[in-house]
């Protein structure tokens, strides 16, 4: 698996899509561009009823760039409402048969009772629908918490109890975490990808029928010119307030605007990481990232790998498709406010980065649009707060600035100020109105199609909607000051680090959250008290800017509410089809991860050194650590063996390790059989 060139352009040809993306691409880009020209001459005609200052042309400015993302979405959501997003070809039955796919699930530091849960429910399918022969299971980790490990390994000893001898799993460590989440596949594709036609890249919260997988399968075999087939996952198993809003608008508004992009992106597709079927071979060909020069943010290695990676792949020849209307794809929301705003920080720094990609030679400009969408997606939140800091500092001028009523000119009438604000009523109705209709569309389409309809009903859809909006619009200006700061710790180079995502929710403390949000409230309250000085009217127009600001930390902590969500979800609001009509394989993975834990309770370090099962279990699983290179010693190993030697017991030898002595230790059975044989206290 080479690393691309970016300064090289494949000899390629790319041909011909059909007139149906070249309609859906005048619609979306065409209508964008044109709502974009009409509001901005809207703005222009606000402000120069009499003499422009630079503040107001900086204003117009940053209310173009903002308005034409909006633009885009509304527009997008459009083509979805019109265009079914997929071509109307049926699937090819293609005999699969001799060919196979590995279901790739890369870990680091999950929760191994989750991610093998998931695991065994798609296995169980797999089997029921006699499709074990074309899948494997191969978990690569990258998981460096000793506790976590220990567990890791465990569940897998399960796993493949469990789905043995019907599908083959597999499980790899890696010990040098090089490159993150794009070196461990990178390394599987290089090892071991020969084995296998296609491989199904999964997150450690992903979960696929077996009917979507086979469809997903067939699809690829049918085409040989397809390289990625994406789906569009539902996210499902929400119980924090923040997660059921998050399901309820993926499932409602996400299904129109993913159609859009569908119809107007083609075969120039885009590649969001996981649930979404690869060719393997082309993958290893032409989707090698190469590590980036220059200076920080851009350098190093590609953590936003699959944006990139699709790109690469496109420009080699190969389709990037997406398949909207295909159910049975699921992944998992984030659990709150603060869970979110950690798992940004790694994208935004991820999705700058593309900036130092887009010069690349030979890439599709749709897969460079789609890098651009995602820097607009972090750094339209400076752009928004810019904006309206420019309008309040209009306000102060304004107060400020002695105005000349009466001129020497002779006239009846004085030199008011002239302000159109009837103009800028018309204005605000129409953004407000432009930033509904992906929303508004969904509904309506929901309202028709019953899938939706039938297990919702158009009441509890209607009011779902009511409320995601209303909080929608209160976490916007979090949002927007959150991403700003990550915005600015990235341009200063501070890098974001590799943190695991915590998808099951056990609350912040309060002083957590005001730590977390005490700027947010002051900046809000300061923009109150200084527009409610200058200019009570633009508090009114900011209110609900500010009122989201002033009170962040309880919102922040309302996002992980089970409670609330409890509530609603009895009152079937923000519920979704899969809560309605529970289906087999989420039982079923739900049913195996409680069994997982009951049993991974029980199992750490210490159970590890005292249970000679639990032991060899482990150790069936561990490859042997790498031989050092000469004048770098096994600092960690070396100290590890030390340690032990010195201890009078078990627990005072764990005591003195890190985390590194540890995992060092279970990575050699030898030496943890020498700490087994010391006396326990």
């Amino acid at each position: 698996m080479p690393p691309q060139d970016f300064k090289k352009k494949p000899n390629v040809r790319h041909f011909w899509q059909g007139w149906r993306a070249l309609v859906a691409r005048v619609m979306t880009f065409g209508g964008a561009l044109g709502m974009t020209a009409y509001a901005t001459y809207q703005m222009v005609l606000i402000v120069s009823q009499g003499e422009v200052t630079v503040l107001q042309w900086m204003m117009v400015g940053l209310f173009c760039i903002t308005f034409v993302w909006i633009a885009l979405a509304a527009c997008a959501a459009v083509v979805g409402f019109l265009f079914s997003g997929e071509s109307k070809q049926q699937i090819n039955k293609t005999d699969i048969d001799n060919k196979k796919t590995v279901l790739l699930m890369p870990t680091y530091n999950e929760d191994p009772a989750e991610t093998c849960a998931a695991l065994f429910s798609m296995g169980k399918e797999l089997i029921k629908a006699n499709l074990s022969e074309q899948f494997e299971i191969f978990i690569i980790s990258d998981s460096n918490n000793p506790e976590v490990w220990v567990k890791e390994t465990a569940a897998v000893v399960k796993l493949r109890e469990a789905l043995t001898p019907d599908i083959k799993v597999w499980y790899r460590r890696r010990h040098d975490n090089k490159a993150k989440k794009a070196g461990n596949v990178h390394e599987f594709v290089s090892r071991w990808g020969a084995r296998y036609d296609f491989m199904l890249v999964l997150d450690a919260d992903s979960l696929l029928s077996s009917s979507t997988l086979h469809t997903l399968m067939q699809e690829m075999a049918s085409d040989p010119k397809s390289g990625i087939i994406q789906t569009l996952p539902c996210l499902y198993r929400g119980e924090t307030l923040f997660a059921r809003l998050q399901q309820f608008a993926g499932s409602i508004y996400g299904p129109i605007v993913a159609r859009g992009i569908t119809a107007w992106q083609g075969n120039d597709g885009n590649y969001w990481g996981h649930n979404a079927i690869i060719r393997v071979k082309a993958f290893a060909d032409s989707a090698g990232l190469p590590t980036l020069g220059g200076i920080k943010p851009f350098s190093g290695d590609i953590l936003s790998h699959d944006f990139v990676e699709a790109a690469l792949m496109r420009r080699a020849g190969w389709s990037v498709r997406m398949l909207p209307a295909l159910k049975g794809s699921w992944e998992e929301s984030p659990p709150s406010l603060s869970e979110v705003a950690v798992r940004d920080r790694r994208w935004a720094q991820g999705n700058i980065q593309h900036l130092a990609v887009l010069k690349a030679k030979g890439l599709r400009w749709p897969n460079r649009f789609h890098m651009i969408t995602g820097v607009m997606g972090y750094m339209a939140s400076p752009f928004w707060f810019a904006l309206i800091l420019i309008g309040v500092a209009m306000a102060i001028q304004i107060h400020y600035v002695n105005v000349e009523y009466f001129s020497d000119q002779i006239s009846l009438l004085p030199n008011w100020p002239v302000f159109d604000s009837e103009r800028m009523i018309y204005l605000f109705i129409f953004t407000m109105g432009i930033l509904l209709v992906p929303k508004v569309l969904g509904v309506i389409r929901a309202y028709f199609h019953s899938p939706l309809r039938k297990p919702l009903g158009i009441i509890r859809m209607t009011l779902g909607m009511l409320v995601e909006t209303f909080f929608s619009v209160l976490y916007a200006p979090i949002f927007m000051l959150i991403h700003s700061k990550h915005i600015i710790d990235i341009f200063r180079g501070r890098d974001s680090g590799w943190s695991t995502q915590q998808r099951q929710y056990a609350g912040t403390p309060w002083l957590q959250l005001s730590k977390q949000h005490f700027w947010h409230t002051c900046i809000g309250l300061g923009l109150a008290f200084v527009c409610y000085y200058y200019s009570p009217m633009l508090l009114a127009w900011l209110s609900p800017t500010l009122i989201g600001l002033i009170f962040s930390i309880p919102l922040s902590a309302l996002s992980g509410s089970r409670s609330l969500a409890k509530a609603l979800r009895f009152l079937g609001i923000l519920n979704i089809p899969e809560e309605v009509n529970e289906l087999d394989i989420i039982r079923q993975r739900d049913d195996f991860s409680k069994k997982l834990n009951d049993y991974l309770q029980y199992v750490n370090v210490s159970s590890v050194i005292a249970d000679a099962n639990i032991r060899h279990s482990h150790f069936s699983l561990v490859a042997p650590a790498p031989k050092p290179q000469r004048g770098h010693p096994p600092i960690d190993y070396i100290s590890a063996r030390y340690k032990i030697a010195d201890a009078n017991n078990r627990e005072e030898a764990l005591g003195w390790m890190s985390n590194k002595e540890k995992i060092a230790l279970l990575e050699n059975m030898d030496d943890m059989s020498a700490l087994a044989r010391l006396t326990s206290v």
